[in-house]
């Protein structure tokens, strides 16, 4: 069974030791962990708050996997910028830089998996639309992959896989732009693994997403959980969109799917605690009968 999880940047109000005791206390046996300002920034990171959430995460059993979306970490005026479609090399530098103290970080905790993505391309759509013009973005292509070899490099040298995530809106936000990303990494392909929001996968027409699932399973390595409507890249709660929760948590079994399926919504801080209470029964009441919410 794979583990139920929780992402901290719906947690954003919350201390992270206060974070923990609140997912665990609510059932859950996961934590997806989003380095932000504050108690754990990256560019400030204390070894003693590192110490003091390891050991906190395995009194309260949680398993841990580490996210890379913070927004203004690298830019304060600028969402998700500098990132690995820049066309300036010193940014996607700073990315780079960002994305191996990620990896430091969950070798440090015992995170199997960093979660990542493209980034969105400036003036530029999806790179992985239907109607993208290939040729034009083939230099894109070839900066996103050369990007991605230093970090797959760092992830081999301390033990953590790294998990792509497409993301609406970014020059990568649909499954077959992973798989066209797998291709052009050649031999490093294999080293890359699928982080798969299913909310994505109904923004972007790619449903169902059980479908998805099966055709996918042998590369996922992270999962996200959360609703969506068709062409809207909103992170709702479990139920309020278009997305069959039961047939996903189906597929996940199906497949023997073992990691972390974290539950994300990046904008329900505000009410955090009932927004994770809510989440998590309503996953223990789409899985099939008889099946353990726990891992």
């Amino acid at each position: 069974m794979f583990r139920i999880g929780y992402n901290t940047n719906g947690l954003a109000h919350h201390r992270l030791a206060d974070a923990v005791d609140l997912l665990a206390g609510l059932g859950y046996d996961g934590m997806a962990l989003t380095p932000d300002v504050g108690e754990l920034d990256l560019f400030d990171l204390r070894p003693e708050r590192v110490r003091a959430l390891a050991d906190r995460l395995r009194q309260r059993d949680l398993a841990v996997v580490v996210e890379t979306g913070a927004r203004y970490v690298l830019d304060p005026l600028q969402k998700h910028r500098p990132n690995l479609m820049d066309a300036a090399p010193r940014g996607r530098e700073r990315r780079i830089d960002f994305y191996r103290r990620s990896i430091d970080l969950a070798a440090e905790l015992g995170a199997p998996v960093v979660s990542l993505w493209s980034g969105a391309a400036y003036g530029v759509a999806s790179g992985d639309a239907p109607d993208a013009d290939r040729t034009a973005h083939e230099p894109l292509w070839e900066r996103l992959a050369s990007g991605l070899v230093p970090v797959l490099d760092h992830a081999r040298e301390r033990g953590v896989r790294i998990g792509f995530e497409p993301e609406p809106g970014m020059f990568v936000e649909r499954p077959a732009g992973y798989l066209e990303l797998v291709r052009r990494l050649g031999e490093r392909g294999n080293e890359l693994g699928l982080t798969l929001d299913v909310g994505h996968l109904v923004v972007t027409g790619d449903v169902p997403a059980s479908s998805r699932i099966r055709e996918l399973a042998g590369r996922l390595v992270h999962v996200h959980l959360d609703d969506a409507r068709a062409g809207v890249h909103e992170h709702l709660q479990l139920g309020s969109g278009e997305l069959d929760l039961a047939d996903v948590l189906s597929a996940l079994l199906a497949v023997g799917y073992r990691g972390m399926a974290a539950v994300e919504l990046s904008r329900d801080s505000h009410r955090a605690p009932q927004a994770a209470r809510t989440a998590l029964e309503r996953v223990q009441a789409a899985l099939p009968a008889g099946r353990p919410t726990c891992g």
